[in-house]
């Protein structure tokens, strides 16, 4: 069963485009008349070819005290990953301390406060 796939000349793709745009055809017009079988094949010549003005956009009406915000918790936001970022580079810091102590001067500064000293520290 072999199927069949058809392709569209860029003139008639241009042509279609212009009868929409200047009023002639709806795209459902066109589609039922030329027999075009895919749902979104006008929209994408419209898009690629037309002025993009019959494809429905989204837009969105906000209050001003909701931009102001959604600007602060933006705002908020990157002082955030800011703060976090430092936090970051002061925990690698001071792993790296902790090494250099443990490698220079042999001290385990890793400990759990919690434990009680062990009999070396303690000198026993």
């Amino acid at each position: 069963m072999s199927r069949t796939v058809l392709r569209y000349s860029l003139a008639f793709q241009q042509k279609v485009v212009r009868e929409i745009e200047s009023g002639e055809l709806s795209i459902e017009d066109a589609r039922r008349l030329y027999d075009i079988r895919g749902c979104e094949t006008i929209q994408k010549w419209i898009r690629k070819f037309g002025k993009n003005h019959l494809l429905s956009k989204v837009v969105r009406i906000e209050m001003k005290d909701e931009k102001d915000r959604v600007k602060e918790l933006e705002k908020r936001i990157r002082q955030l990953e800011s703060a976090l970022a430092d936090e970051h580079i002061k925990n690698a810091v001071l792993e790296s301390l902790v090494e250099i102590a443990r490698d220079k001067y042999g001290l385990d500064l890793k400990k759990k406060s919690g434990q009680a000293p062990s009999k070396e520290d303690t000198g026993e």
